[in-house]
């Protein structure tokens, strides 16, 4: 494989406007991903069977924001209080945040990427970041790899209504950034990026550096595929300028 695959026809507007951003994922993309997923999904699925709610609506394939929404949509079917879902989902969360300040300790910094960052910043392109992740486990890993310089903005779950894939997410990066959707590109290790980015028709690059396959990222809508950080300048600088 290339470091960097095309796979889909470009589209009208990258031929018409300038890349201006680049929105990274956190884990997986930028450190490496070693989140217990299982075992935090696992415990969160404990609380929930214990406050009644029937496991047949829990799996542990299933993102915490999934069985979030779930547990909330069951508890108002059931007549719960908004209150009593709200105290339920700062537990849930609580235990999520427990296994990533764990993650965050212990991660190391994906091959290339502090290359890759600072190469971005000289071609004064804007950088942010958008990430599941909360507010505390982020804030940790940017203080111990000092990122912090690198990025114009940082949208974590606390920043949003919804996390991507749903697009809100995103939306809130673009316009931290004050950049339209055609002047970005999403770099993500993901299926999530890559759907959040295409909902918004936003030019999704898939990094192999993380959990999804070349399949799952290109099923998920990936433009461009790339085995390393480092492929993303020479990148923008192609598109740039065809553009």
């Amino acid at each position: 494989m290339k470091s960097v695959i095309s796979n889909l026809e470009p589209k009208p507007s990258w031929s018409t406007l300038t890349i201006k951003a680049v929105i990274f994922d956190l884990d997986g993309t930028i450190v490496d991903f070693n989140i217990d997923f299982k075992a935090a999904r696992a415990e969160v699925i404990s609380l929930l069977t214990q406050q009644n709610l029937p496991s047949s609506l829990l799996s542990v394939d299933e993102s915490v924001f999934v069985t979030l929404k779930k547990a909330k949509k069951h508890m108002k079917e059931n007549g719960k209080e908004e209150q009593e879902f709200v105290k339920l989902k700062k537990k849930m969360l609580s235990i999520v945040e427990r296994y990533e300040s764990e993650a965050a300790q212990k991660t190391n910094l994906i091959s290339g990427i502090l290359e890759t960052l600072e190469t971005l910043k000289r071609m004064k392109l804007k950088i942010a970041l958008f990430t599941a992740n909360g507010e505390k486990s982020t804030n940790h890993i940017f203080s111990r790899f000092q990122l912090k310089k690198f990025f114009d903005a940082v949208i974590t779950r606390e920043s949003v209504l919804a996390v991507k894939p749903d697009p809100v997410h995103l939306e809130a990066a673009l316009k931290a950034l004050n950049v339209k959707p055609a002047e970005a590109i999403v770099v993500g290790d993901s299926a999530r990026d890559m759907k959040c980015a295409r909902q918004l028709k936003v030019l999704a690059v898939g990094v192999t550096t993380g959990l999804s396959s070349i399949e799952q990222l290109t099923s998920a809508g990936a433009d461009y595929l790339a085995s390393s950080p480092t492929d993303i300048p020479s990148l923008v600088q192609q598109l740039n300028k065809k553009s």
